[in-house]
């Protein structure tokens, strides 16, 4: 069927251009975002973000799960905004399976992926909706218009998670000017991906981790989930963007 459709936004661009140097996102703005909430963190509970890919499943990071949690305890709350106010729309399910890569390796986050399988599916509605999971034939490269979006820090310094879903447009970088020697020297993998801003600004921080790197389709209107977030220096620094597992890399694994 259809995914990566967004039933509740109209088309035109919105707004500029907390996720840093973010802004509040509409209401069913990303319908696939997902916020991996749990309670032995302080406040809402938001740990990590995700993508809904199928009715049972959704895409993250694996170092979300690193400091081998209590997965039995944690919920997801999809099809919400507003943390705190999810709405009559959202839903919550329980983790029944969590399925991290094999390879990945907390020294080097490289195969920073994980999937969690829901306990029982969710249902499709204007608020959720499913992200298109992009497979070799798709040209991520060229690609123009990218958002990402979570509930994470909106400042590099807070570590406080927002509490209503920011979002921001960036550009991918080339991985190989991601490495240069001014910028990440040789750390980035080459299935990660790059993207913000050179001159930072923009980016995502503390929070967002696991939630989507989402670009628009060139020729249709619709969403794919290009990356994964994972990890940056610090956040919105100029000539650190984030870098992001590259989802396309993994399309078999998933």
């Amino acid at each position: 069927g259809n995914c990566g459709v967004r039933p509740l936004t109209s088309d035109e661009e919105r707004g500029m251009t907390r996720v840093v140097g973010g802004k509040n996102a509409e209401v069913g703005a990303w319908p696939w975002l997902v916020s991996i909430q749990d309670p032995s963190v302080s406040g809402t509970g938001h740990l990590c973000g995700g993508s809904l890919i199928s009715t049972k499943w959704v895409l993250t990071a694996a170092h979300c799960f690193a400091e081998s949690r209590n997965i039995s305890a944690m919920r997801l709350l999809i099809g919400a905004t507003q943390l705190t106010e999810p709405g009559p729309e959202a839903q919550v399910r329980l983790i029944k399976r969590l399925v991290i890569h094999k390879e990945y390796s907390p020294a080097d986050q490289s195969n920073d992926i994980a999937l969690l399988e829901l306990n029982e599916p969710v249902q499709c509605s204007s608020h959720i909706q499913l992200v298109c999971v992009p497979n070799a034939t798709v040209n991520v490269a060229q690609l123009k218009t990218c958002y990402v979006a979570g509930w994470g820090a909106t400042t590099a310094r807070s570590q406080k998670s927002s509490d209503i879903l920011q979002e921001a447009k960036v550009h991918l970088i080339n991985v190989q000017i991601c490495n240069s020697s001014e910028w990440y020297q040789g750390d980035v993998h080459s299935h990660n991906l790059c993207a913000g801003y050179p001159e930072g600004g923009i980016d995502t921080c503390q929070g967002d981790s696991g939630g989507p790197l989402m670009c628009k389709d060139n020729d249709a209107d619709f969403f794919w989930v290009v990356g994964v977030t994972s990890w940056g220096r610090g956040c919105a620094r100029a000539k650190r963007p984030g870098i992001y597992t590259s989802v396309k890399h993994f399309y078999d694994w998933i």
